[in-house]
């Protein structure tokens, strides 16, 4: 019977891969925002 904790674990684990690489380029994509919103304003003086 173990082939059925590798019937659900491996999409498990996948999934869980998937979701915090989404993560991670989410949180990267927001720190590069706020990044550039605070290097804006000092370039205009």
């Amino acid at each position: 019977m173990w082939y059925f904790s590798w019937l659900l674990g491996l999409p498990l684990a996948a999934a869980f891969a998937v979701l915090n690489a989404m993560w991670y380029e989410l949180m990267d994509d927001e720190a590069k925002r706020r990044q550039e919103q605070e290097q804006a304003p000092q370039a205009r003086p």
